[in-house]
């Protein structure tokens, strides 16, 4: 299987559906037919969203918060380090989308806070999904179309099910309008490692923090 160093998703738009449905570089093994989804670090680009990804294998998650420091970056791209492919595909989604990742973190926190009282015995991993549209709205305004809400899907609340969290879109504009005026807010600061921008930063073990 051949791994690129580097992917520019402007270039290459057709990775954009691979990573988001989760067969990017996965492979069938030939000789016991079984299906492989490898992580390998790699590097992706994406220049019309400004932004370049640095992405490493979720194996490495501990290595990258024991190095407590990382050199500057002076590219013309913002730097975005992102650890497992699932929050690669993720990201991709909120800058597809137009949406500020620290908002959605900082939502995602307040559902993980939400879950965790319901389900005190559950270990839940949430991930935003997408866009719903107001129809009704949209017919409305002529044909532009209004956002009703944003999507998150709960893992672990219950086997082999996903629960699905609509969030309206009225919290997102509040929590954004928060960011701009306060981006070094005590919750915003808490989502970011360095350039690792992640709800996972908030709930690591003391030994890596």
């Amino acid at each position: 299987m051949e791994i690129p160093s580097e992917i520019d998703l402007d270039a290459s738009p057709c990775y954009i559906n691979e990573i988001t449905n989760g067969s990017f570089l996965n492979y069938t093994c030939s000789s016991c037919g079984k299906k492989h989804k490898p992580e390998f670090p790699i590097k992706i680009v994406w220049p019309s969203k400004e932004v370049w990804f640095d992405v490493f294998a979720e194996l490495d998650r501990g290595e990258f918060y024991r190095q407590k420091r990382e050199a500057p970056d002076k590219g013309p791209l913002k730097k975005e380090t992102i650890i497992g492919y699932p929050e690669l595909a993720e990201r991709l989604l909120v800058y597809r989308d137009n949406l500020e990742p620290a908002v959605i973190e900082a939502i995602k926190y307040f559902l993980h806070l939400k879950a965790e009282e319901d389900y005190p015995d559950k270990q839940v991993n949430i991930w935003y999904s997408g866009l719903n549209w107001d129809g009704s709205a949209k017919e409305a305004a002529a044909g532009v179309p209004l956002i009703e809400s944003l999507e998150f899907h709960i893992h672990g609340i219950k086997e082999n099910e996903v629960a699905v969290m609509k969030v309206p879109f009225s919290l997102y504009k509040k929590n954004l309008e928060d960011f701009k005026k306060h981006p070094k807010a005590k919750i915003f600061a808490a989502l970011r490692v360095l350039s690792y921008l992640s709800v996972k930063n908030m709930m690591r073990p003391g030994g890596l923090k």
